[in-house]
């Protein structure tokens, strides 16, 4: 396999969760448009400037082995169907469908990085810098932030490429605590860096 061709050497760009039954239930139909449309110009940037992408995605076997009915959340995507393995609903949203050179994480846990090999494709490529979006921000982008921090990369969110179905709690971490951990960032000030 060759080696992967970073136009910013040593840093990622991360999307997290673009699967079509998270953006049909869990925003208003506008805002998933919306945080679908500022993501997709930034991993089109991203793949421009021949940056290092990796996608993520919720993944279940069939018959949910991984769910414990203790968890809430889980149980509940569970129960309603929306989420069924190889179903559409699983699947990344058309606009923001990896390449097949772009690793796909499958997780079964909020974040990326419990119960999945994440830190080792990112330490095995030299990843010292990281660009988050994803949806949910109070979900997978917070628990994920919170991972990354504790194992000391270098963290920027891209704040209008994450969204969440609680605008509250999105302005409360964009604007109040991811900036304690790292970077917050528009698309537009992360597409200037891609050019620059």
């Amino acid at each position: 396999m060759a080696a992967i061709n970073r136009g910013k050497a040593g840093t990622v760009f991360i999307f997290m969760d673009f699967q079509n039954y998270i953006l049909e239930n869990f925003l208003p139909p506008e805002r998933a448009e919306q945080v679908v449309k500022q993501a997709e110009t930034v991993l089109a940037a991203a793949r421009k400037a021949g940056c290092f992408i990796i996608h993520v995605a919720v993944c279940f076997r069939p018959g949910y082995p991984e769910i414990n009915g203790r968890n809430k959340m889980f149980s509940w995507i569970r129960d309603s169907g929306m989420a069924d393995p190889g179903s559409r609903g699983i699947a990344f949203a058309d606009r923001m469908a990896p390449k097949p050179e772009e690793p796909v994480v499958q997780k079964r846990r909020v974040g990326a990085f419990g119960g999945t090999d994440l830190d080792m494709i990112l330490r095995a490529q030299g990843v010292e810098k990281i660009f988050l979006a994803g949806v949910a921000t109070s979900h997978v982008v917070l628990t994920t932030l919170n991972q990354a921090f504790d194992l000391d990369y270098d963290l920027t969110v891209i704040h209008d490429a994450c969204a969440d179905g609680d605008e509250t709690a999105h302005a409360f971490l964009t604007e109040t605590f991811f900036p304690k951990l790292g970077s917050v960032l528009s698309s537009r000030d992360v597409l200037a860096f891609l050019e620059g």
